[in-house]
């Protein structure tokens, strides 16, 4: 899939379900949100349909499984093994918060899934459940000592710097992701709260996350590995690499290979899109594989050259990154 300005399109974030167990500040309020109707949510059979489409006929061949928070999905084992199994295989991996992921690692490894991505914001127990309104830290270091014994390498651990609220444990985490074997990521934040409480001054930008791991570590640009959202650095006397998401102040859009399609079938070309491209409704109706091939296609040809943030343009979408899929 080609769009507009040559973008070549060959990975597809596919969220499983809108729903989390975690409230955090930065994503949605204290009482949740109002969840997706069951019968709006894709079937396995559906999702197994589109991502055989999207493998076969429109050059995908890395799927990251997102939410909400995937783990909630009933029967998530059993969709990776039928993902897996498709011809061509895609690579598989799932960005979780890791609840859940302790019991679960060892499941979705054997049915296929390649790697994941843990989301942690803090080391604090007590500063964990202020920022997710939930006490589940330990849940969460679990689950990525599970993950690691499972073989779903390499781990990754994304965090959110928030200016006054863990802003101070930038060094911390990368220091613990180096002593466990983890990969450490810090993501800049972004507009895609459901509360639209989202303040620019608060984000701790790319420069700022790097200036202080520098105080601690010695970094050595390696770069950006292909299409990846992540700029990496290696991190002197260690094997280690930090790598930094910087969607706001250094967007990489040019070079975006992703479309994404949410847990209720509606196809998106841009995380902020404001609008979406319907693929549950013609395909509940008989479409066949030719029609939604042609609407896959239509939608990503679509796509804007960036998201266009800080600009007087600049619309943020209706739907939060909870509903949107990471």
């Amino acid at each position: 899939m080609v769009d507009r300005f040559g973008r070549v399109h060959t990975d597809l974030r596919l969220s499983l379900t809108d729903r989390c167990n975690l409230r955090c500040g930065y994503c949605m309020p204290a009482e949740g949100l109002d969840w997706l109707p069951r019968a709006d949510v894709l079937t396995d059979d559906e999702v197994v349909r589109l991502v055989r489409l999207a493998t076969r006929r429109l050059g995908i061949t890395r799927i990251r499984l997102t939410g909400g928070e995937p783990l909630l999905r009933r029967g998530l084992p059993g969709l990776v093994a039928r993902l897996s199994a498709l011809a061509p295989a895609p690579e598989l991996s799932l960005t979780t918060n890791g609840i859940g992921l302790a019991r679960g690692a060892a499941a979705l490894r054997e049915a296929g899934l390649d790697r994941v991505n843990v989301s942690l914001d803090t080391l604090r127990p007590e500063r964990y459940a202020e920022i997710t309104r939930r006490d589940r830290l330990a849940d969460v270091l679990d689950g990525l000592r599970a993950a690691r014994a499972a073989g779903l390498t390499p781990v990754k651990v994304n965090a959110v710097p928030v200016r006054g609220v863990n802003d101070d444990e930038i060094a911390d985490l990368a220091a613990f992701a180096v002593e466990h074997g983890y990969r450490m990521r810090f993501i800049e934040s972004m507009p895609l709260d459901a509360q639209g409480a989202w303040q620019r001054d608060r984000m701790v930008t790319a420069e700022e996350i790097l200036r202080r791991l520098g105080e601690r570590f010695e970094l050595t640009p390696v770069g950006r590995e292909d299409n990846a959202p992540a700029e990496e650095w290696r991190i002197a006397g260690t094997d280690a690499v930090v790598g930094v998401i910087a969607s706001v102040t250094r967007p990489f859009c040019g070079g975006c290979d992703r479309v994404r399609l949410t847990a209720d079938g509606q196809l998106r070309n841009c995380l902020f899109a404001t609008e979406e491209s319907d693929l549950r409704t013609p395909m509940r109706d008989g479409a066949d594989d030719d029609t939604l091939e042609k609407a896959w296609r239509t939608c990503v040809a679509g796509k804007a050259a960036g998201h266009a943030i800080g600009s007087a343009g600049f619309r943020r979408p209706e739907r939060p990154m909870s509903a949107i899929g990471g």
